[in-house]
């Protein structure tokens, strides 16, 4: 598979409506807690669409991710920078792929801890929110470092969709 110089016009705009989605669920996220812990305490909560909203958010972004992943392992995605050191190109490959992982895992995880009451899926869900956070800082701290450091600009790729060209 040949390397594409950017993603294309679905990837860049799964890529924004995750993060929509995403923070969403970071902001949103009270009314489904307070839900869980009602449910935990054997106590009877007033039903909330911000529950429905984060489901129904969990849900849409394992689509998404999906859809995501289904583009990249078919389209491929741009190479990073040549500026970019080895050791950097490693970590923002597993990065990428973490985040993936994460957000799949989280779904997933939010979805057993509602609907089959298990509190393990909880705990991991609630630990997998520290994580998806970490990534979240480094992926947004990462612009500024390519941009005054590297001098590069590697998030127009996510701006801007890449000419395909058809192989020859």
């Amino acid at each position: 598979m040949t390397h594409p110089t950017g993603y294309s016009g679905a990837q860049i705009a799964l890529h924004w409506i995750v993060a929509l989605l995403v923070a969403g669920q970071y902001i949103l996220k009270d009314s489904i807690a307070s839900a869980w812990d009602a449910i935990r305490q054997g106590t009877d909560y007033v039903f909330d669409p911000l529950i429905l909203d984060h489901v129904a958010g969990g849900g849409l972004i394992l689509v998404f991710i999906l859809w995501r992943l289904a583009l990249r392992l078919t389209h491929g995605a741009p190479p990073p920078p040549e500026n970019e050191p080895a050791p950097l190109k490693v970590l923002s490959h597993a990065a990428h792929w973490a985040f993936y992982a994460v957000l799949a895992i989280m779904s997933v995880s939010g979805a057993l801890a509602w609907f089959a009451d298990l509190t393990v899926a909880a705990q991991v869900h609630n630990v997998l929110k520290v994580v998806l956070l970490a990534l979240i800082a480094l992926h947004v701290l990462a612009i500024p470092f390519h941009r005054i450091v590297l001098k590069n600009n590697v998030m127009i790729r996510m701006i801007r969709s890449a000419k395909w060209e058809l192989p020859s």
